[in-house]
């Protein structure tokens, strides 16, 4: 027997045992779930869908951001002239009012100074008040009246810049707030480059926060915010009172101010804050869910859904949040629009509504 014929033959029987054993121990029902029957390819040509009936609604354009607090008013304080501390008059970490005495440095020379321009003053004020009794009999010259009131005046202006220059000897609070660890203690030469603490206002504070640009002009004076801190979810309100005026062009953002009262100073400035601010609120608009939308060839359409069928209508979009689009032209009050399987529509398509 040649070879061809040989292993066609063992091909044959080989193929006939295959059958053999598929009929004997494959399932009945699995053999009729292999072989379909005829007409169950058909595609079923209803979809089911979810859809949405459009009402009027207030829509909210909102901002997450973090941001950081910052205090109304701070500065490092420092002597104005040079010299050795004599005293401190405040309490690390307590409140100091105005105007309030904080530290001094030592001013014996210029105290002395003044006491000597102040026994001066009762002898010049006494031959002021001679040579204007002489004046008025002719008795002496008015230009002799003149000196000696000069020279009054000259000694006043004496003890008016000691008297400021021993001012300056003295460190006072320039507004009223929380006065930081102090840097030196009583006996330390301190110049004007020595800063002795830092003085905070903590009530009211601020909250800088940057936005992307396109909000840039949008943000307002007056614009209300909600803000929480790190291991406190309680929302605090706040208002913006200022923003910056060019967007940063190296990080494409926006900087915003805002003030919130910390009544009490329970917060404290430096703080990490999540911040939610609505850049801009349309109160009376028509909005669809984003996967509603569909955008092709830059045409941007819906579904409705009429009588049972996808119909489908071009629209004119206007704010987009993260999860609705506002319609602006297309659509009116009670229509439904289809907001699921999208993607499968087509023109006439029939639908099985399954949800709203």
């Amino acid at each position: 027997m040649k070879p061809i014929v040989k292993w066609s033959l063992v091909g044959i029987i080989i193929a006939g045992l295959g059958v053999l054993a598929y009929r004997t121990f494959v399932p009945r029902e699995n053999a009729e779930l292999i072989r379909p029957e005829k007409g169950s390819m058909k595609r079923d040509k209803t979809l089911s869908v979810r859809v949405a009936v459009l009402q009027p609604k207030s829509l909210r354009d909102v901002i997450d951001v973090s941001g950081s607090l910052l205090p109304d008013e701070e500065v490092n304080l420092s002597f104005e002239t040079a010299g050795k501390i004599t005293a401190i008059h405040f309490r690390e970490g307590a409140h100091v009012a105005e105007g309030q005495l904080l530290a001094k440095i030592n001013d014996a020379p210029l105290q002395a100074q003044l006491r000597k321009l102040t026994a001066q003053l009762k002898l010049m004020q006494d031959r002021l008040y001679r040579q204007r009794a002489l004046l008025a009999k002719e008795a002496v010259s008015k230009e002799a009246f003149q000196e000696a009131e000069a020279n009054l005046s000259a000694l006043h202006a004496e003890m008016d810049m000691v008297r400021a220059e021993i001012a300056r000897t003295e460190l006072r609070a320039p507004f009223s707030g929380i006065v930081g660890l102090r840097q030196v203690s009583v006996g330390a030469y301190a110049t004007t480059a020595t800063t002795i603490a830092t003085l905070t206002k903590t009530s009211p504070l601020k909250l800088e926060f940057s936005v992307p640009e396109r909000y840039a002009g949008m943000l307002k004076p007056g614009s209300s915010l909600t803000f929480t801190v790190e291991g406190d979810l309680t929302p605090r309100f706040a208002k913006v009172y200022a923003t910056n005026s060019q967007v940063d062009v190296d990080t494409r953002t926006f900087t915003v101010r805002a003030t919130y009262p910390n009544a009490g100073g329970s917060l404290v400035p430096g703080r990490y804050v999540s911040i939610n601010l609505t850049a801009r609120e349309y109160p009376n608009t028509l909005a669809v869910p984003s996967t509603a939308v569909i955008s092709e060839m830059g045409v941007d359409k819906v579904f409705l859904c009429k009588n049972g069928k996808a119909q489908p209508v071009e629209i004119k979009k206007g704010l987009r949040t993260e999860a609705e689009v506002q319609v602006l032209k297309g659509l009116v009050p009670g229509d439904t629009v289809i907001v699921s399987g999208t993607m499968q529509l087509r023109t006439g398509q029939k639908v099985k509504v399954v949800g709203k």
